[in-house]
């Protein structure tokens, strides 16, 4: 509890998403190596995606959890009803330890809870925080337990400033990220970086389909083969409850010497995003789920 306690002391700056890991091919010319390894294949994008699934899922239950943290701050925890955790399983079972003014709560998803998303997850979410009522601050250590999305394995500790109004008196999240996800078939990716979401539409009713965030950030990503590959989201990505997918926004990613960018669209709910190259070729990608 002490590390704890100086860890909560800190407050840092949030974040992340990923891809696969970058390929090499033994049957180019020497001269060519550097660009295919350099390049972002379709599949990687797909990853990627799936990747912030991840990512914006688990947020959005931590952040509709913390907004009651602040609503309810002066109520006992028998008053704080879990009926606006639209997104939060019936089958998952919350336990509260307090010690002083830090608290530990601990989000049980079992064996299996499915989202209203339709994604498995499993293990805990182990939240220990401390909050600051007069600045509207939270601080939050957050670690895994166990823990798994869908198929993929997520291990790791991130922290999370999280204020009541930000500049546009909208709930935000600022999030320090180091986290490695592993896939069934041992591929794995470490990620480091900060992401903020801020709460844009939603915070102040109990349905989980109407929450809309605006998210900003940049991270690398070092996988198993030891390649890193970098990004930045050059316009903030929108991600609307109500769509599986994010709707608008722009992610840069440089891989090696090659920058490649992937447009989410318009704000439309569909699956198609497009990929343009570091020559200005443009690829439409179908955001499905990447097989494990």
């Amino acid at each position: 509890m002490n590390n704890l306690k100086l860890k909560l002391v800190a407050i840092f700056m949030v974040s992340g998403l990923v891809f696969t890991s970058c390929e090499d091919s033994n049957l180019v010319e020497v001269t060519d190596v550097a660009e295919v390894v350099d390049v972002i294949s379709d599949e990687e994008a797909i990853a990627l995606v799936e990747s912030e699934d991840i990512s914006d899922e688990v947020d959005n239950i931590i952040d509709d959890f913390l907004y009651d943290e602040f609503t309810l701050s002066g109520k006992d925890d028998a008053s704080k009803t879990d009926d606006r955790f639209g997104g939060m399983p019936d089958c998952v079972i919350k336990t509260v330890v307090i010690d002083g003014t830090f608290k530990t709560v601990t989000l049980d998803f079992g064996d299996g809870c499915e989202l209203p998303s339709g994604n498995i997850i499993s293990g805990k979410i182990i939240m220990n925080y401390s909050f600051d009522l007069e600045l509207q601050i939270i601080t939050v250590i957050q670690s895994f337990e166990g823990f798994m999305f869908n198929d993929i394995t997520v291990v790791g500790e991130n922290t999370i400033v999280r204020i009541k109004e930000n500049e546009n008196g909208n709930p935000e999240s600022t999030k320090t990220i180091d986290m490695t996800l592993t896939w069934l078939d041992g591929e794995f990716v470490s990620r480091l970086g900060t992401k903020t979401r801020e709460w844009i539409e939603g915070y102040d009713t109990k349905t989980w389909g109407d929450n809309v965030y605006l998210i900003t950030g940049n991270w690398t990503n070092t996988f198993k083969d030891d390649t890193v590959c970098s990004a930045i989201i050059t316009e903030a990505l929108r991600r609307e409850m109500a769509c599986k997918f994010i709707v608008s926004g722009i992610i840069e990613y440089t891989k090696g010497e090659l920058t490649s960018s992937l447009n989410f669209g318009n704000g439309s709910c569909d699956d198609i995003a497009v990929l343009t190259d570091s020559d200005g070729v443009e690829t439409e990608i179908t955001l499905k789920r990447r097989m494990h």
